[in-house]
């Protein structure tokens, strides 16, 4: 174990900790004594998740059967609620509108662009391809 002067806390590791003294933690806390923080404080224990982990290893609570508690929401709760999820969703649908109009007009100007260099240089660019199987395939096709 190490020391910390300025600390005034011992700063322990993983093998540090025997299970009467994790079961002493526990007790503590589930009797309401100390919280996970004030543990960690008192006893030099590096992280709340720790504690947390021995909870759940040695603590009376029942840790696979927990369910969340949901608190009911009033109507105008509800309502100013989905009110800023329309606001939102107008938000994404004007940017997504705005990108589409956006690549429509590059694949314009690109378009536009390859015709110009055809003419230009008296080359083909685009490539036309025929809808005739490649000697590849054809040799495939053959073989059943």
């Amino acid at each position: 174990m190490k020391t910390s002067e300025n600390q005034g806390y011992v700063k322990r590791t993983q093998k540090d900790y025997s299970v009467s003294f994790k079961l002493q933690v526990v007790q503590e806390i589930e009797s309401g004594e100390l919280g996970r923080t004030e543990a960690c404080h008192k006893y030099g224990i590096q992280a709340k998740s720790t504690i947390k982990e021995w909870l759940r290893k040695y603590g009376n609570f029942d840790w696979e059967n927990q369910s969340k508690i949901t608190v009911a929401k009033t109507p105008e709760q509800r309502i100013l609620e989905l009110e800023s999820k329309v606001k939102l969703l107008e938000k994404q649908k004007a940017r997504a509108e705005y990108l589409a109009e956006r690549a429509d007009k590059k694949v314009i100007i690109f378009d536009m662009l390859v015709d110009m260099a055809e003419k230009e240089y008296d080359i083909q660019i685009r490539k036309n391809y025929t809808p005739e199987l490649s000697n590849v395939s054809k040799k495939n096709k053959k073989r059943p």
